[in-house]
């Protein structure tokens, strides 16, 4: 396979796991400016040296080309809302965010987990990008998990292990989302539908549980990122539904459903319905999420592939 498709090379880069970072300067007039970056190395302890690699399609390009400080802020797991922020925001990004200035009146980013004080040690032509090296002066930590990002998506590793560690709750349900040829696989008893989902026996995990449903229903493929992870506090019952990857012919048990006709079907759980109309709206604009709380209130987090 050669590099000449940008997109088939990228999705290559993009196999490799980061954390994700949001890099800062200041300009000689005051005016601050960042973007969200994976492209950050530790380079040497002696001196300090960390690198972060602008891209020349940046609209502040020629800003961290010159600057002679910048600040490199690793983001905590929780903070993926900042990182969409500082990769596509198009207004006053810093208005959104709270920050701090540094010993060189960088903005620092609060509660990320790490932040580095840089002046600039070097600077190096590479393509379409420059290798901006900076010699650290100064820096702060804090123990926690960094926000990670693999495949043009975001992840979390304390959200992706609780999808993928065995669960001893006496009731846990996990199903797929399972969306192939612009159809979605549903199962149907009577006049009403579902998500195929399974339940999850005691010691075994939400994600495994799912791979043998899918196995079972005669389709060649695997869990993937979680979508919806949440407990019916009337119950008490825990779901957990991921996306489905992988190859699959429309056929196997369950029934395929065109996209077009979905939202008029009536759902068995209501909370299929919801998960249902968030996850049309998600296809659409093809940034997904992931939904945590009960089964009327949580938080989203965007887990979907930045600009």
């Amino acid at each position: 396979m050669t590099p000449d498709d940008p997109k088939t090379l990228r999705a290559a880069f993009g196999s490799f796991m980061t954390g994700v970072t949001v890099v800062t300067t200041t300009d000689d007039e005051g005016r601050n400016f960042g973007f969200t970056a994976n492209s950050f190395t530790s380079v040497s302890i002696d001196p300090p040296l960390i690198l972060v690699c602008p891209g020349k399609f940046l609209s502040s390009f020629d800003t961290f080309q010159t600057c002679t400080h910048f600040c490199i802020n690793i983001l905590a797991q929780d903070q993926q809302d900042i990182a969409n922020i500082f990769a596509s925001y198009k207004g006053d990004r810093f208005a959104k965010v709270d920050w701090t200035p540094d010993e060189n009146g960088m903005p620092m980013l609060s509660h990320a987990i790490a932040r580095f004080s840089c002046k600039t040690f070097d600077r190096h032509a590479a393509g379409d990008h420059v290798i901006l090296v900076g010699q650290v002066t100064d820096f702060d930590h804090t123990v926690g998990r960094g926000l990670g990002y693999s495949y043009g998506r975001f992840f979390s590793l304390d959200m992706e292990r609780d999808a993928s560690t065995p669960q001893n709750a006496p009731h846990h349900v996990a199903g797929a989302i399972v969306d192939k040829n612009n159809a979605l696989l549903l199962t149907q008893t009577g006049d009403t539908w579902s998500f195929p989902q399974v339940i999850v026996e005691d010691g075994q995990s939400a994600r495994s549980a799912v791979d043998t449903m899918l196995s079972n229903m005669g389709l060649a493929m695997t869990s993937g990122k979680a979508f919806s992870i949440f407990t019916d506090t009337a119950t008490g019952t825990r779901f957990t539904y991921l996306h489905a990857n992988g190859s699959a012919a429309q056929s196997g048990t369950g029934e395929w459903i065109p996209i077009t006709e979905v939202a008029h079907l009536h759902f068995a759980n209501p909370t299929h319905k919801t998960m249902l109309d968030r996850y049309l709206i998600e296809r659409a604009t093809g940034h997904f999420s992931l939904y945590v709380g009960d089964q009327t209130h949580g938080d989203i987090h965007p887990i979907d592939e930045r600009s």
